[in-house]
């Protein structure tokens, strides 16, 4: 993993010292919405079982978004790879931040090194389907809709009932792109 530079963002590997912020974000309800419903109650679950990822500072493949103009924490992004070429995008966002065009900035960062750099033939992002910020975010780096799942959730989630969304992109539709 590398610093990445976009024109807002520094993306830097996650580092424990970033684990007060990434904690920070579960606790905001609305930021976990789509995820488990809510807030993360930290006295009541285990980072390691839960079915989301609760980054805690030292993850691989996860990186601290920052704005370059003061360092002030945004978010995380993650692109993890799955085997085959392939690798999934991920990305939480403080709510101050959001509607900024930040998400779409830093995911582009991430599928441009991926690509580019990683060696990933194929990423991959999902969503429920009523996430319509975070599925517009995937439209915005180029990623299409590929296909709706309806997977059995431990702790139903408003709105899973009508899905999870999986968008995709290909190296050379990338490539086609730039």
């Amino acid at each position: 993993m590398t610093v990445l530079h976009t024109l807002n963002l520094t993306l830097r590997p996650c580092h424990p010292a970033d684990g007060p912020d990434f904690i920070a974000l579960e606790r905001d309800a609305e930021v976990m919405q789509f995820l488990n419903g809510g807030p993360v109650d930290h006295g009541r679950v285990d980072p390691d079982k839960e079915t989301f990822l609760m980054p805690r500072g030292h993850e691989a493949h996860v990186w601290t978004a920052r704005r370059r103009a003061d360092e002030a924490f945004v978010g995380w992004f993650g692109l993890f790879p799955e085997g085959g070429g392939l690798a999934e995008l991920g990305y939480r966002l403080r709510r101050d931040h959001w509607g900024r065009g930040l998400a779409s900035e830093g995911a582009m960062a991430l599928i441009d090194w991926g690509f580019g750099h990683a060696g990933h033939d194929r990423i991959i992002a999902c969503t429920l389907a009523v996430n319509h910020g975070s599925r517009r975010v995937m439209e915005k780096t180029g990623m299409t809709y590929e296909r709706t799942e309806y997977p059995a959730a431990p702790v139903p989630v408003a709105g899973s009932e009508q899905g999870e969304v999986w968008y995709g992109l290909s190296r050379d539709r990338w490539a086609s792109r730039r």
